[in-house]
């Protein structure tokens, strides 16, 4: 299982800051957790950059026990 490190508005929607996910590619793990989280989660998950191990990543990375997997939603301030 990857960690899965949410923040901001994704970490709202979820409930929690990080958790243990089940998935052999990223994609399986976000799949994953949108089935935990629900559909607000999901909502957020479409506007968020995907990271693993600190690099931008692509759904079909393959990920291990000692991976984890950021989302990152837009941030906006000034």
């Amino acid at each position: 299982m990857a960690r899965l490190r949410l923040f901001a508005s994704a970490r709202q929607a979820a409930g929690t800051s990080s958790q243990e996910i089940p998935g052999g590619t990223v994609d399986e793990v976000l799949q994953t957790a949108g089935e935990r989280f629900g559909a607000d989660f999901v909502a957020v998950m479409a506007t968020c950059r995907v990271w693993l191990n600190g690099e931008e990543a692509v759904g079909t990375a393959m990920v291990s026990d000692a991976d984890e997997v950021a989302l990152l939603p837009p941030v906006s301030g000034g």
